[in-house]
């Protein structure tokens, strides 16, 4: 791209912001395609690349995309409770990876509270509390920015749910909007001063968030003094004025936004803009382009190193939780056993994230069975069963699945430019190998435009060992039929058969069925339009603006056989582990849950085996929460989340003991869907979406109305045991704004084996006129490899957030004189230690 990073690290923002002719302050405040800034080459301003986040680098394409490396979600992050390895992971994962990207941005971390699990995108935001949401983030952006890579914090604010949600009015209290949902990028901007924040699609109290004056020139720039710049979500804006005036300095994309220069111009015109606020916008693009230009090279790569892989092995299985470990079932001593069986949907599924726009094609995966087989001796016998099916959509068909005619993995491809009534195409446009068949083909690069156009995919599908019954499923946004040795199987081109909305809407998918013969290939041929289908007959609505399309592929199992199979083969095991969950069918951008349900018959999988055999091991996968009928009847559970490219590693490395885990709950899970605080008023009420739970989040919820949860927030086993102690809370330094109180606490290691523990702090604020949580988190640490029958002394040190609420009536943060009540334990259900802090005088407080 034009400009050179050289250039702008050294230029004067001052001098050249006053150069800006009218049309070139106006570009820089509109994207460029779906993920370049504007370039000013005349001045010396370099455009500059941002890429998807927030658990990986995907690079700009979503057609032919180049591999990246997967951390596991944030969700999972966060259950590591550890903040230094989150900014590790950051520096030393997500900058690289970014840099082999040619991005200078980073479109995470995503700050959302986890107000229910059924939003689509609870896996991108890390808790459902505020404070250790907000500290995972400072840590992330501090390890991400110090690399030369600047965060976009999002979705700036009240965006937690899909459901409409461009048009839907996030109705909060001001305390609520201040202590919950506000809080963790206020954490954030208190510690790492992000660079860049990314508006939220959706209305805070009537007002969109790219449109709000109120959210970000009063609180960010003027109150919490932010000096960065703030873009909007794609397709978030809603108008030409009102952005510019509320504080919004980028809008994206570039395709069809509403800042195209006559627009602006016809604005400034009418007098309803001025020029200098378009200039201000324009200066906080330089100024982030002279931050972050990094002088990447413009082709993007993808580099795996054994270092790599190490440190994501150990976020992964830092972030696995054991929740149940009844009659001491793990850690599996693998040099005892003779006979192991693997059982379930998500065994051999590569689930390693969830669905939408953080998801990325993984440079590897290392599934579960994978990984738990390598643990293994070589003599050990193994059996395997799926048991049942997970997947909502067809899993999306691989290189392991599909070859070209001439053998290579994947589906030889072939553009055409038209296509005749008899189905004859014109000249092939351009040849190539399709490597991932989920191909959203909607990048501005590609050679084609948004005028008609045809694809072509040619291969086989690897035969099968036994005569089986295989359904494909195909979802496009256009048209596409799948024939499978020459047979029309899946017609997804006439009218009338789509349902759905594109690639993420899992309504859209139209399924058929081909009888597969032992051992024989069939011949695969997809053939994909892009035209839409109108609702009448023999008509199009022209070019789909998102073009794509998406088979997937499984043989059909009979469930009630499945089951019957996984029980026999769990009598006669020594070991059974059992791996279910959800994916990223069920978890994605676009669409929100609609039960805490696992899929079909896994709870019946589940019970079953467990039934069969006292030593079942139960893995779960999943980014939030779901119920778990048969919890009572299992002895050992771990949940896992979404963990990356080193998911199967990490698993296995915990089941076998080959490290102790350290994982806490970073969310709630409800014994059932009417527990959770929002039940009554989450979704849309004609637009409206009303927080009344509001401060009563998460486990401030549970714990006020006295309902047990299944896994209380903050909780989590190991196979070692922890006392704490000698709790001594410090007098304050000072009773004003700059108050702070150390809290020191003992941690000995009681156990046989060495481990980590999490130490969590828990603030009570004084009863006065106003209603608060019962406890507040403001404090944790983690302490690292205690060797078994040692000790070590903690820390904690609490400032002035940890004894403030906020005080609608008077517009400030507040801290009442009184007694606070300071409990540390290992989770707010299991508090040993407490003590008191005497405040002698209140205070107040605004800003930072």
């Amino acid at each position: 791209m034009p400009g050179k990073p050289s250039d702008i690290k050294n230029a004067n923002v001052d001098e050249l912001v006053e150069a800006l002719s009218t049309e070139e302050a106006i570009s820089l405040t509109l994207g460029v395609g779906k993920w370049f800034t504007a370039a000013v080459p005349r001045l010396g301003i370099p455009s500059i690349n941002v890429t998807d986040g927030p658990n990986g680098a995907r690079g700009r394409r979503y057609f032919m995309s180049t591999p990246a490396k997967c951390l596991p979600c944030a969700t999972a992050l966060a259950a590591t409770w550890d903040t230094d390895l989150i900014g590790t992971v950051a520096a030393k994962i997500l900058a690289p990876e970014c840099k082999l990207k040619a991005a200078s941005v980073l479109l995470g971390p995503t700050c959302n509270i986890q107000r229910n699990p059924l939003g689509g995108r609870s896996f991108e935001s890390f808790s459902e509390d505020p404070y250790l949401n907000g500290m995972m983030a400072a840590f992330y952006i501090t390890g991400l920015q110090g690399e030369g890579i600047s965060a976009c914090i999002k979705h700036f604010v009240g965006n937690e749910q899909e459901l409409e949600r461009r048009g839907s009015d996030s109705l909060i209290s001001e305390r609520a909007l201040r202590e919950v949902y506000l809080y963790p990028f206020m954490l954030a901007q208190k510690y790492a001063k992000p660079w860049s924040y990314m508006t939220a699609y959706n209305r805070i109290n009537g007002t969109h968030c790219s449109e709000n004056p109120w959210l970000l020139t009063e609180v960010l720039r003027k109150e919490w003094g932010f000096d960065g710049m703030v873009m909007s979500d794609w397709a978030g804006t809603y108008g030409v004025p009102e952005g510019y005036h509320a504080g919004l300095d980028l809008e994206m994309p570039g395709t069809d936004g509403w800042r195209q220069t006559s627009k602006v111009i016809r604005t400034i015109e009418a007098k309803k803009l001025s020029l200098d606020i378009v200039k201000d916008r324009a200066r906080a693009v330089v100024e982030l382009v002279k931050k972050a230009a990094n002088g990447a090279p413009e082709k993007e790569r993808s580099h795996d190193t054994a270092e790599d892989s190490a440190l994501m092995r150990k976020v992964a299985r830092d972030a696995i939780v054991l929740l149940k470990n009844d009659r001491n079932v793990l850690p599996l001593k693998a040099d005892k056993l003779k006979t192991v069986a693997i059982i379930g949907p998500n065994a051999k599924a590569a689930y390693f994230a969830g669905g939408g726009s953080a998801s990325l094609k993984a440079s590897y995966v290392i599934t579960p069975y994978e990984g738990i087989v390598e643990a293994l001796p070589k003599d050990v016998k193994l059996l395997y069963t799926e048991g049942c099916q997970g997947h909502g959509t067809a899993p999306t068909l691989t290189t392991r699945d599909l070859t070209t005619p001439d053998g290579r993995p994947g589906l030889h491809g072939t553009f055409y430019l038209k296509r005749d009534s008899q189905g004859h195409y014109s000249e092939p446009v351009e040849e190539f190998i399709l490597d991932d068949l989920n191909a959203l083909m909607t990048d501005t690069d590609l050679f084609f435009s948004q005028q008609e156009w045809y694809l072509v995919l040619r291969g086989k599908l690897h035969a099968r060992h036994e005569k089986t019954t295989f359904r494909f499923g195909l979802t496009v946004a256009g048209r596409a039929n799948l024939f499978v040795d020459d047979k029309l199987v899946v017609d997804n081109w006439s009218w009338g058969t789509s349902k759905g909305n594109g690639l993420w809407d899992p309504n859209g998918e139209v399924s058929g069925d081909f009888d597969m013969k032992p051992g024989v290939a069939p011949n695969i041929r997809l053939e994909y339009s892009n035209l839409r289908r109108s609702i009448e007959k023999d008509k199009d609505d022209g070019p789909s603006p998102n073009a794509g399309v998406r088979l997937g592929g499984y043989p059909l199992l009979d469930e009630e056989e499945g089951i019957r199979d996984a029980v026999e083969m769990a009598k006669v095991a020594d070991a059974v582990v059992v791996v279910v969950g959800l994916n990223g069918d069920w978890e994605s951008e676009g669409y929100d849950r609609k039960s805490l349900d696992l899929p079909r018959r896994t709870n019946d999988l589940v019970a079953a085996v467990a039934k069969a055999n006292v030593n079942t091991v139960v893995v779960t996968q999943a980014g939030s929460a779901f119920t778990m009928p048969w919890v009572d009847s299992v002895n050992a559970l771990v949940h896992t989340w979404y963990l990356g490219n080193e998911t199967g590693h990490a698993i296995a490395d915990v089941l076998f003991g080959k490290v102790n885990p350290s994982g806490r709950m970073s969310m709630t899970f409800p014994r059932r869907v009417e527990d959770v605080p929002s039940y009554l008023n989450y979704g849309n009420q004609n637009g409206k979406v009303r927080y009344a739970e509001d401060l009563f989040v998460g486990y401030k919820h549970y714990q006020s109305r006295g309902i047990e949860p299944l896994f209380p927030f903050g909780f989590g086993l190991s196979y070692t045991t922890f006392q704490y102690s000698n709790l001594h809370v410090s007098a304050p330094s000072t009773n004003d704004a700059d108050f702070t109180a150390s809290v020191s606490i003992t941690i000995s290691n009681t156990g046989s084996v060495a481990g980590s523990e999490v130490v969590q702090l828990y603030v009570s604020l004084p009863s006065g006129s106003l209603i608060h949580p019962v406890l507040s988190l403001k404090a944790f640490s983690k302490v690292r490899d205690l060797s078994a029958g040692k000790e070590s002394k903690v820390t904690l040190l609490l400032d002035k957030h940890a004894v403030s609420y906020f005080d609608d009536r008077l517009g400030k943060w507040r801290a009442d004189e009184g007694e606070y009540a300071v409990f540390v334990g290992s989770s707010p259900y299991a508090l040993s230690q407490s003590s008191k802090l005497l405040l002698e005088k209140g205070f107040t407080w605004s800003g930072l």
